[in-house]
């Protein structure tokens, strides 16, 4: 997350009414409390936890990225025409990104299976509230582009749908 998106965030829980709310990540944790609350004075929190391996496994691979750089450039080329003719599925809020209604229960679609306008995909968690993502879309299931479980931006691309 950035600082603009935790700034959208605070102004949403403000304007929400809510005194307290808690968002936890692998690689952050947000607590936002309001002053709504009577004599409360407390200043918002905001914590991060540093993301140590990441910037280690990035910092490795620097002597071949020319090389990368020249081969990948036609490799993306073809992708990018490959995924021009699906459809992408986003998500249309901040949240976690599950794929499971529960825990227990099968996964709503999976790669390869056929789907109608109005078939649940997914379901974001937002704020504690669990919102079914509904396709816009008939076709067929290409490619799930977020790990079940993770978290996921505004307009995030979940699903590549192949619409013939």
């Amino acid at each position: 997350m950035d600082i603009k998106e935790i700034q959208s965030l605070i102004k949403f829980v403000a304007k929400s009414g809510a005194s307290e709310v808690k968002l936890e990540t692998d690689d952050i944790k947000i607590t936002i409390r309001t002053g709504s609350l009577a004599g409360n004075s407390e200043p918002t929190y905001v914590h991060t936890m540093p993301m140590s391996q990441p910037a280690m496994q990035a910092a490795a691979p620097a002597q071949a990225e020319p090389q990368i750089a020249a081969a990948g450039t036609n490799d993306a080329e073809k992708k990018k025409a490959e995924d021009d003719k699906y459809i992408t599925i986003k998500s249309p809020i901040i949240g976690t990104f599950y794929r499971k209604p529960s825990p227990d229960k099968p996964v709503f679609v999976e790669v390869g299976q056929t789907i109608g306008t109005g078939d649940v995909l997914c379901v974001i968690e937002a704020m504690k509230l669990f919102n079914d993502i509904e396709s816009e879309v008939s076709g067929t299931i290409v490619k799930i582009l977020v790990d079940d479980s993770s978290p996921v931006e505004f307009d995030q691309p979940l699903f590549l749908v192949d619409p013939s």
